[in-house]
């Protein structure tokens, strides 16, 4: 799995993004399977069209599994 850092604030980290996914070793970070993981924004700007997890948002929203890390 790829590590991918939070403070990028991309979809791989926002709360609305539901492609696969796990909390890192550390609140800071999310894993993702590839660079080309896709899933669906939920409720954001996007909402109901495929993102990749490596995509920019201005609505990000941290995800709040990682908030009890």
């Amino acid at each position: 799995m790829i590590v991918h850092p939070v403070e990028r604030q991309r979809c791989a980290s926002c709360e609305r993004w539901q492609g696969e996914r796990r909390p890192g070793d550390t609140p800071d970070s999310v894993l993702i399977e590839a660079e080309t993981a896709t899933g669906l924004c939920c409720g954001g700007p996007w909402d109901g069209s495929e993102r990749r997890a490596r995509s920019a948002c201005g609505r990000w929203l941290r995800w709040s599994v990682l908030e009890t890390k």
